[in-house]
Order: C-alpha cells, then sequence, then structure tokens
C-alpha cells in the first residue's frame, strides 16, 4: 500500500494517489474488455483537455450528471487533475432536479450523457458525453467534491469534502482488517456517484491496484458470474438490496474466488446474514459510515454483529444517546448548524452506544425513531428489528403515525397475518404495529436505503 499520509492539497493528488504504478495493470474490467491503467491516464488526459477548452479552471466547478461509466471515472478525476471542484449528481435525477441543483451550486460547466448504450440493469454503461457551459460561479469552497445526501430522512444537503479528506480516507482503509488487497478484485454494484461506491471501490481500488469488475447486469446471476470470471480473490461490495439479488439465485455454484461481500448502509438482520453464509460459505462484512464522513466502522468478518469497530483514526463517542464522529471541520456547505456539526465532532443522528473495554460501537437507528405511546418508550427500530426477524419478511419500515404503523415487503408464501402472528411472540403488545401494510416492493433511495418518508411509503400500498 502507498502513502501513508495525505499529500498536498494541488491537482498532483490525482496522479499520485490514484494513477500511479505500473501502465498495464488492469484497473477497470469491463464486459467490453480490460482498461489499463496507462489507456485510462489517456482518457483522463484527454477529458481534461475537453474541460479546459469549456473554460473550466483550476478553481472552477464543474457538474457530473454521467451514469457508472468509464466517461464519468475519466471526466471526474479530470475535473480534479485540473484543481476544480466536482459536483456529483446521480444520474436518475430528473431533468428538473438535476436544473435545480447545477443553478443551487452555481456550476461552470455540466458534464451530461449525449449518448447511452447498455441493458436497463446494466451497471457500467457506454456513455458519450456532452459538455456544456453556463453561466455560474468559481467553487465559493475548497472542496474537491460536493455531493447531495440522500435525502431518505429529509431534504438533500450539500457535502463537501476537500483532497485531503478523501485520502485520508483511502488511507484508513489500507489500514482495515479485511478490505480487499492489491492484485484482488472488488465486484462493484453500488454507485460511484455516492460515497461508499465511490470511495470504498472507485478510489481506493484505483490506489490500491485492485481490479474493479461492474458486473454486466444488476442481477443474482449475472453478479456470481461475475465472480467467477476471474482466478485472483474478489469482494463483492454493496447495499443490503444486493444481498437480496444474491439471495434470488437457487442452488449458487462453488466460487472458490468468492472471499466475502461487504455491505454499507443499513443493518443486516441476523438472520438475512445466516442465510447469506450459509448458501455461499463465505463472511458477510458490514460497514457503517456516512457522506459527510466515509466509512466509520466496520466488522468485514462478521464476528461482532450487530456492533463494529471503528476505522482507524477516527473517534466514535456517546452524548445524550447519540452517536458522534470526530471530524476537525463541518462538512456542510452553506449550513451552520450546530446540530449537525460543532467543536469538533459530527452528529450522527444516529442511537448508539460505545463499549468501553473493546470500543465496539453498536447502532441502534435514528434518533427519532423514540416514541411514546400512552406513556411507555418505544424504540421504532427494535420494532423494526423484530419484524424483519421473522420469517418471510424481506423488507420493513416501521413509523409513528398517530400511532405504530409498518409497511412490509414479503417473500415466498408469506402473509401479513402469518408475520403479525409471529410479531405478537417478539414483540410486547404497546410496541406492535396497530397496522401492517404489506407492499409489493419497498420505496428505495437511488443508494438502495429504504425510504422513511410516510406519504411515498402510503402510495406503495395497493
Amino acid at each position: 500500500m502507498r502513502a501513508e499520509s495525505p499529500p498536498g492539497l494541488g491537482p498532483e493528488w490525482v496522479d499520485e494517489v490514484l494513477l500511479a504504478d505500473a501502465d498495464n495493470d488492469v484497473c477497470l474490467q469491463l464486459s467490453t474488455g480490460p482498461v489499463a491503467r496507462s489507456a485510462l491516464r489517456q482518457l483522463v488526459a484527454s477529458r481534461q483537455e475537453g474541460l479546459l477548452a469549456a473554460g473550466l479552471r483550476r478553481g472552477g466547478c464543474a457538474a457530473l450528471n454521467l451514469p457508472p461509466s468509464v466517461a464519468y471515472v475519466a471526466n471526474l478525476l479530470a475535473v480534479w487533475r485540473i484543481g476544480a471542484q466536482a459536483v456529483l449528481l446521480d444520474h436518475r435525477l430528473t431533468r428538473y432536479e438535476v436544473d435545480q441543483a447545477v443553478e443551487r451550486l452555481g456550476a461552470q460547466v455540466v458534464v451530461g450523457a449525449k449518448q447511452t448504450k447498455g441493458s436497463p440493469l446494466g451497471i457500467f454503461l457506454d456513455v458519450t458525453e456532452e459538455i456544456t457551459t453556463r453561466d455560474g460561479r468559481p467553487a465559493p469552497t475548497p472542496h474537491a467534491v460536493l455531493q447531495l445526501s440522500s435525502g431518505s430522512t429529509g431534504p438533500s444537503k450539500v457535502i463537501g469534502r476537500t483532497a485531503a479528506d478523501l485520502v485520508a480516507e483511502i488511507v484508513r482503509y489500507t489500514r482495515i482488517d479485511g478490505v480487499p488487497l492489491p492484485g484482488e478484485r472488488i465486484i462493484l454494484l453500488p454507485s460511484m456517484v455516492h460515497v461508499l461506491g465511490l470511495v470504498g471501490g472507485l478510489l481506493y481500488g484505483l490506489h490500491a491496484g485492485i481490479e474493479l469488475v461492474p458486473p454486466r447486469r444488476l442481477t443474482g446471476d449475472s453478479i456470481l458470474e461475475a465472480v467467477a470470471a476471474g482466478s485472483t480473490p474478489a469482494t463483492v461490495l454493496g447495499v443490503p438490496f444486493h444481498i437480496g439479488l444474491l439471495a434470488s439465485v437457487t442452488d449458487p455454484p462453488a466460487l472458490p474466488a468468492l472471499k466475502r461481500m461487504t455491505t454499507g448502509g443499513e443493518l443486516v438482520p441476523a438472520a438475512v446474514a445466516a442465510k447469506f453464509a450459509d448458501a455461499y460459505k463465505v463472511p458477510l462484512g458490514n460497514m457503517w459510515g456516512m457522506t459527510e464522513v466515509g466509512v466509520i466502522a466496520t466488522d468485514l468478518f462478521g464476528e461482532h454483529r450487530p456492533s463494529l469497530m471503528p476505522a482507524p483514526g477516527l473517534e466514535v463517542r456517546v452524548a445524550d444517546g447519540e452517536l458522534l464522529v470526530s471530524r476537525p471541520e463541518s462538512p456542510y456547505v452553506g449550513l451552520s448548524d450546530p446540530t449537525r456539526w460543532a467543536g469538533g465532532w459530527l452528529h450522527t443522528k444516529d442511537a448508539g452506544r460505545v463499549d468501553e473495554d473493546t470500543g465496539l460501537v453498536t447502532v441502534l437507528g435514528r434518533l427519532d425513531s423514540q416514541v411514546s405511546v400512552g406513556g411507555l418508550k418505544v424504540d421504532l427500530t427494535e420494532v423494526e428489528y423484530a419484524l424483519t426477524e421473522v420469517s418471510g419478511v424481506a423488507a420493513a419500515v416501521v413509523l409513528y403515525d398517530k400511532e405504530i404503523t409498518a409497511f412490509v415487503q414479503l417473500e415466498g408464501e408469506a402473509t401479513g397475518q402469518q408475520v403479525e402472528a409471529a410479531l405478537a411472540e417478539r414483540v410486547a403488545g404497546y410496541k406492535r404495529p396497530r397496522a401492517i401494510h404489506v407492499v409489493e416492493r419497498m420505496p428505495r433511495t437511488t443508494t438502495g436505503k429504504l425510504v422513511r418518508d410516510r406519504t411515498v411509503l402510503r402510495a406503495a400500498v395497493p
């Protein structure tokens, strides 16, 4: 592993940290063939010329609205190589949402998709990009990247991270036991617009000399084909939604190259983890992180579920039942809210505890999951977790909407009445949902997180 400390903040960090190493190293393995590091450097240089011709300069601001593709990777690195700020916009946003974000963030250049080829279920697409110059403004902050929060619990926030911050997270990954090692492969499922796919997949992979392999299609069979296509150890990186894709494969083949699957986002219920381990005979690792700071804690061997160990260099503590993470400066752009960041501590808005002896962190769910029912305190996260442990429940969200209400997605032959009966054996009467709504498919954000907006969930009920 290279780089034990962040380099300077200049654009040279792209070459020093991400694009170094042998020219013929394969950094991307696509359905159209391998992309060597030397070829990627040439693509980045070409996109850099195009962006400079469009007027982008050091200290400028460029918005990228591209699907996962070589074009996305090359343009992102080119923006950083110029020394400009990259605004990452999910390609699944509507035109209205893109226009609003571009106007809000003042991008001078927008790189969008002129033409896209590939399967609707394709993870990496063949993209021809186009550059649009607009009357924007130079980047008002020194951040290398601006991202929008997932919006799973409210309006999106603008989150900025500097080059040094990104490099520091890459270095944290190199020090976590169980991460993919140089010469291995990452089967990349999450979007590179968001922090898990961006840093945990793309940036760490480029830095560490790991081959990134997006499957041809986002299906269970295609993920397994990607694992079986190579002999070097492979880690499947995704979110809990992707576990369901693999669980849909009947009688999966032996996969000697499969090392583990690592998921970020929501906590994976113990029953789901056990089912995965039984089917694939490898650990199901878990990561907890935020867009604001990246990876915070991990359990890549599945040894401490549901607890995790803080990532090297990060401190986690509890104040008034809330988990706080050390961060020198506020990650928020245009927001000075002491309930989000204050005095070097980021408020996660997650309830939790930290074991004084081991340092293990247990995330107990969102702070706003604590409600009072008839004078008795109920933790909705506890109820939700109990629901997901019921056989036949594929996903669940529990909310308080004048009364405790649950929305569940079922699998197999399970029925709402069976779930209700099973839950009665696990949860006290005052904690149980007064209504359990069965939906065909739980609404999710673009990052795969379950949506918790009452209006959206009600609309999903048949």
